[in-house]
């Protein structure tokens, strides 16, 4: 299925075979989860920047960063990212699976005191590319995207009670979003109306002898008073009559002969 790619996805890989990058293959993508970066202001550039500069600091780090203005997988979407304890089961309760094994961290850049991030624009972008995900791995936006907050509900805020919650929205509203922006970005187009020429609006291809009689006829019509065009002749004797107009034609003739 066709996914219209309204914005670029930057891949900007963190290093191999590093504590924030390990390089393990996950199991395959069951579900996503929704984060914040809990950092007012800070942007999606200066995330992955960071996570670059501390590869081998601590095993944290998400798959995506967003924010208004750009959209950065730091982690390959094949590859595990640290983004849930392991320790924490709520994962495993909902979906069978340990987040790092089989879901996609997806962190959104928000401003609140700090910072000149649009969260609007920054917003968009994070539901787009929820979208985009559910559709890359067959996944349905009401039922596979979790919180952070959701999952490991003792320590985390992210996202609902915290970045969304500064812009306004709910989680029955964001998850309404994503499933929007899925149907609009998967929906087929209507291929485009042909424009075709009717063989009733095409002139008539007649014999000679045919085009003879029917401007006899057309020409006795005439002259009893049936039609004053001398406009249906001529267009008989040259051969642009069409049947469509010798049919609105004989409806007049047939017409006036009944009077």
């Amino acid at each position: 299925m066709t996914f219209k790619m309204k914005y670029t996805i930057e891949q900007r890989y963190l290093p191999n075979n590093t504590k924030r990058r390990s390089g393990i293959k996950n199991q395959g993508i069951s579900f996503i989860v929704a984060h914040d970066t809990g950092n007012d202001g800070s942007t999606a550039a200066g995330n992955v920047n960071y996570y670059m500069n501390s590869a081998n600091v601590q095993s944290a780090s998400a798959h995506t960063f967003i924010d208004d203005k750009l959209i950065i997988e730091c982690v390959p979407l094949t590859e595990k990212a640290w983004h849930v304890l392991y320790n924490v089961k709520t994962d495993n309760d909902l979906y069978g699976f340990d987040s790092n094994d089989r879901a996609i961290g997806v962190e959104l850049c928000y401003s609140n005191r700090k910072g000149s991030i649009n969260n609007k624009e920054s917003y968009k972008r994070y539901v787009w590319y929820m979208a985009y995900l559910c559709n890359k791995f067959k996944l349905d936006p009401l039922k596979c995207i979790s919180g952070h907050n959701e999952l490991d509900p003792n320590r985390k805020s992210d996202p609902y009670k915290n970045a969304l919650k500064i812009m306004g929205v709910s989680k029955t509203q964001f998850l309404s979003d994503v499933a929007a922006e899925l149907k609009v970005c998967t929906a087929t187009e209507a291929p485009a109306p042909q424009t075709t020429v009717s063989e009733d609006d095409e002139p008539m291809k007649l014999d000679k002898w045919a085009v003879d009689m029917l401007v006899s006829a057309l020409t006795n019509f005439k002259a009893k008073g049936y039609f004053t065009d001398e406009a249906w002749i001529t267009k008989a004797k040259n051969g642009t009559l069409t049947a469509a107009e010798l049919a609105f034609l004989n409806t007049i003739l047939i017409a006036k002969a009944v009077k």
